[in-house]
């Protein structure tokens, strides 16, 4: 069948187009979550935790970041950089139950930004999975990062999943401290096995998806140009 050379063209261009939006999709989705990474996260250890995000809400600037501490964690310290304002809620003992990072500046929707503090984890919680409820609080409404996966349900079903941190067990330099003194260095006994969270393996599929239809679509697109 030939084709003629205004419909080639019309195909040609659906193609690059196709092409186009299915590489970007899977980026796109991917970011529209709170992602948190933890420094060697270990039961009776400090962890440095970093969550990041690049949206607003439903294109509205980031005005602030509301953490409620979860059970699990025995103390958490602030991390304070020039971006945030930092306030806490003090419980028993004067340990944290709440931290709010508020903007210096809204940060506007599309911009990469990211708030931290030391999260100091009980010494009952290796092998287990805590989740960090955090409201994003924006110029115009909130999103509310707190639902939590059932057993046997795929988290990336949620829409507004909690960051999740994978604590390991603690080590053994860690156990021995507490054996001989009970005084060590938090920092330095945490377990050598790192827990990056929040993975996103529907977005990873979707990625090398979206990259194999996007390939085709070109070649597509090639092979009608050079017909006609």
């Amino acid at each position: 069948m030939t084709l003629r050379p205004a419909r080639r063209s019309a195909l040609t261009l659906t193609g690059l187009a196709l092409g186009g939006a299915l590489v970007l999709a899977a980026p796109l989705a991917a970011s529209a979550h709170v992602h948190v990474h933890s420094d060697d996260a270990a039961a009776g250890a400090t962890s440095r935790l970093e969550f990041s995000f690049s949206h607003g809400c439903d294109g509205a600037a980031t005005s602030a970041l509301v953490f409620d501490i979860p059970e699990g964690v025995d103390n958490v310290t602030p991390v304070v950089d020039g971006v945030w304002k930092v306030s806490r809620v003090l419980g028993q003992n004067n340990v944290p139950t709440q931290l709010t990072y508020t903007a210096v500046t809204p940060i506007e929707d599309g911009f990469a930004a990211s708030a931290s503090f030391d999260a100091l984890f009980s010494s009952k919680v290796g092998g287990t999975d805590i989740a960090f409820p955090v409201t994003q609080k924006c110029v115009t409404g909130q999103t509310d990062w707190n639902q939590i996966a059932k057993d046997g349900e795929d988290p990336e079903t949620l829409e507004s999943p909690a960051p999740v941190v994978a604590v390991a067990p603690a080590s053994a330099a860690t156990a021995s401290d507490h054996d001989d003194d009970g005084d060590h260095d938090e920092h330095a006994a945490a377990a050598p096995a790192a827990a990056e969270t929040s993975t996103e393996p529907i977005a990873t599929w979707l990625g090398g998806g979206a990259l194999i239809l996007g390939a085709a679509a070109l070649v597509v697109a090639i092979l009608n140009r050079r017909r006609a």
